[in-house]
């Protein structure tokens, strides 16, 4: 008799004392073993962290970064008041840019037990931080993690739209090698408008100067590594509408800048510009995009972000009919090119998600909340 013949033995022995069967018997004795461990932590004593949409590129980076305090519970589905029970047993979820953290969510995470958010990106817009003020739920975000790998992003969709690169490799696939249509523009001498000047916006100045491109910025509070950089100018919103040639979008996603690209910007736009967003889709009035788009004035649009994209970006949508009218019209113009939240993902990046994170939650086993915490959000913020 091997030892898993001996254990079963066993097992049934004890079942028949106690006057069940040996599977009901397993499951009660593996309940006690769990109700023995604290709260959120599982049997060697890791904190259990409820990781919502998880993908396999998430696992890889999340893995590499080990830890001896904190065990990932990698979720597929995405953070809904409807998953909210995949959190069970867990003092921290961990979420992205589409989970749903409304009001009922936070209620929801609070009953059991959540005390802790930890976003794995820099946008908080879709927490409710009165919610989780309210019911002293801490959010922790991840405020930077190469800012190369966005503004990088942005330059290639301003090179595939300039250059048509996306038709031109359509038709070289159908054998259908002419030139033709395809004619784009040097980026030398062409004016670019940095809306947005953090880091991101920093570094995507640093590559366009290298292009040898003139770029005008705005931002409410001007970088101070930009104000005096030769080939870079501030300038107010409406000028820099009014003087571009190519418009690249880096700024948060807060009330002020809801639909900072509207029929009325667009109207003072120089005929013919590029528009490139690779910050929030909530940014940019898709509709009004789509009127600027038919009639000229936008000559070509580069989409990392759309305003309704949860529920279909991250997710596997081609044996459906898109149901989204808005997303489906832009995805007609040969002059758009649409990309599904791709600019974050290079193993760089990654990293830095995974690294910061996974300092955010150590944060918080040390015993530090709210805005003790060095990554801290809130209704303040």
């Amino acid at each position: 008799m091997n030892d898993q013949e001996r254990l079963s033995k066993l097992k049934e022995a004890l079942a028949s004392v106690h006057g069940v069967d040996a599977a009901t018997y397993e499951r009660l004795m593996r309940q006690i073993g769990q109700s023995s461990q604290p709260f959120g932590y599982d049997p060697d004593g890791k904190l259990r962290v409820a990781f919502f949409d998880a993908k396999s590129y998430d696992r890889a980076s999340f893995d590499q970064t080990a830890s001896d305090r904190v065990a990932w519970q990698y979720i597929p589905a995405s953070l809904t008041r409807d998953t909210t029970g995949a959190a069970e047993n867990c003092k921290v979820v961990c979420i992205f840019v589409n989970d749903s953290c409304d009001e009922s969510v936070v209620e929801a995470l609070k009953s059991q037990g959540v005390e802790m958010i930890a976003l794995r990106c820099a946008g908080f817009n879709n927490v409710d931080l009165d919610a989780c003020q309210r019911h002293s739920v801490s959010v922790t975000r991840v405020p930077a993690y190469s800012p190369y790998a966005v503004a990088e992003h942005s330059v290639a969709l301003m090179l595939m739209l300039n250059r048509k690169l996306h038709q031109a490799y359509v038709r070289n696939r159908a054998g259908y090698f002419l030139l033709d249509g395809l004619t784009g523009f040097d980026m030398r001498g062409k004016v670019v408008g940095v809306v947005g000047t953090g880091t991101i916006g920093k570094c995507l100045a640093d590559i366009l100067l290298g292009f040898g491109c003139r770029v005008i910025a705005y931002d409410k509070h001007p970088n101070p590594d930009l104000v005096d950089r030769s080939g870079v100018t501030y300038h107010d919103m409406k000028n820099l509408l009014a003087e571009s040639d190519i418009i690249s979008l880096h700024v948060p996603l807060v009330p002020d800048t809801r639909y900072l690209i509207d029929d009325e910007a667009i109207a003072k736009m120089k005929s013919g510009a590029m528009l490139i967003n690779t910050s929030r889709g909530g940014l940019v009035d898709s509709k009004a995009l789509i009127r600027g788009l038919k009639s000229g004035k936008i000559g070509a649009a580069g989409l990392d972000v759309y305003e309704e994209e949860a529920g279909i970006f991250f997710h596997d949508r081609s044996t459906e009919i898109l149901t989204d009218d808005v997303l489906a019209r832009l995805m007609t113009f040969s002059n758009v090119v649409i990309t599904s939240h791709q600019a974050f993902l290079t193993h760089e990046a990654l990293s830095g998600i995974a690294s910061t994170t996974l300092s955010n939650i150590h944060e918080f086993l040390d015993g530090r909340r709210g805005g003790e915490l060095t990554n801290s959000v809130s209704a303040t913020s």
